[in-house]
């Protein structure tokens, strides 16, 4: 009797274990994982490019005619005021222009009074009218380009010469371009940037942008597109904008390097943590797994845009209320029984 109880006790036994092998290889074949439900997010589209700021408004700053500068009323770093005396030349040439506008207007004055009864001729009164006339435009034009007056606001960016010295007409000092000194006027910065021929219908005039600075981290300043050029080059395949970028307290400057969002709008796409999305080895082609009645399904995707550590998906074979895995797939492949675990 004491041996057939052994006998059964040992059958027992010998059961429990085979269903508890059973069980482990069961539990070996579950794969955990945490899943997030797909949903549609509203974000803010826009396209990022990079471009050097230049100044609204840039003159390199001259006389017409070559001649000895008389003195230099500014320095490099100043600001000034539209109309602000900058430049004067010398004054030989305007006083000789003077005296001979004042000797062609008693001729012209004389020849209009001997015209009115008839005494001059027709020849010697036309004369007197164009020498008057001649004299007064040079006069004019000299006046103009001896005493050299702030055409707008802004900053002298360039010196060239000194008192005294003699202009000829040429590039000197350090300059791009003839002139005596450089202005800019940076209360408003612009930046031009080529963009894909694709985006010509979403970029428009008056829309916003966003400049950054790597020179101040963290900090976005406020533009508009200004111009959008009507023609896409044939080559390139892009278009030319123009932005503008109001520089409050002039914390930007001209030839600083920028980042330029443009803000194309607000709309719903579907996205997923970057994590959940991997890449098959030797391509581009993306993929991911979907839970679907508790086992995995493989899923070929498209990437859009990143928004911090999301991903823009496109597939026709999601829809809103997926169960997306997020942790765990890295383990998976199509048709590994899932076990969905919270935290």
């Amino acid at each position: 009797m004491i041996k057939q109880l052994s006998m059964s006790a040992i059958a027992a036994m010998m059961l429990m274990s085979c269903g508890s092998n059973e069980q482990k290889t069961e539990e070996d074949n579950t794969v955990p994982v945490k899943v997030k439900k797909l949903e549609a997010t509203m974000v803010t589209r826009s396209l990022n490019y990079t471009a050097d700021l230049e100044a609204d408004e840039q003159l390199y700053y001259a006389p017409q005619q070559a001649g000895r500068i008389g003195k230099i009323h500014v320095e490099v770093g100043d600001h000034v005021s539209k109309g602000q005396l900058l430049v004067e030349m010398d004054y030989t040439s305007l006083e000789q222009a003077e005296a001979r506008f004042k000797n062609s207007e008693i001729e012209y004055q004389r020849a209009v009074k001997l015209n009115e009864t008839g005494s001059i001729s027709k020849q010697s009164y036309d004369a007197a009218v164009l020498n008057y006339d001649v004299a007064k435009s040079t006069l004019a034009n000299l006046r103009q380009n001896t005493r050299l007056v702030a055409p707008f606001n802004g900053i002298v960016t360039g010196k060239y010469f000194e008192d005294g010295e003699m202009y000829t007409g040429a590039a000197a000092g350090g300059a791009s371009k003839p002139s005596i000194i450089s202005l800019e006027n940076i209360s408003v910065l612009k930046a031009y940037v080529n963009i894909p021929e694709s985006y010509f219908t979403s970029v428009r005039k008056g829309m916003s942008i966003e400049l950054e600075s790597e020179v101040y981290p963290g900090r976005k300043f406020a533009g508009q597109v200004s111009v959008v050029y009507p023609t896409v080059d044939s080559k390139s395949r892009t278009f030319k904008v123009e932005v503008k970028i109001p520089n409050t307290g002039e914390l930007l400057r001209s030839g600083m390097y920028g980042s330029i969002n443009f803000i194309l709008g607000q709309e719903t796409a579907n996205l997923v943590s970057s994590l959940a999305v991997l890449k098959l080895q030797g391509s581009n082609d993306r993929y991911l797994f979907v839970n679907r009645g508790g086992v995995a399904k493989r899923v070929g995707v498209k990437v859009g845009a990143r928004f911090d550590d999301m991903l823009e998906i496109f597939s026709d074979e999601l829809k809103a209320g997926d169960e997306i895995v997020v942790v765990g797939q890295g383990r998976l492949v199509d048709g590994t029984e899932l076990k969905v675990v919270t935290d």
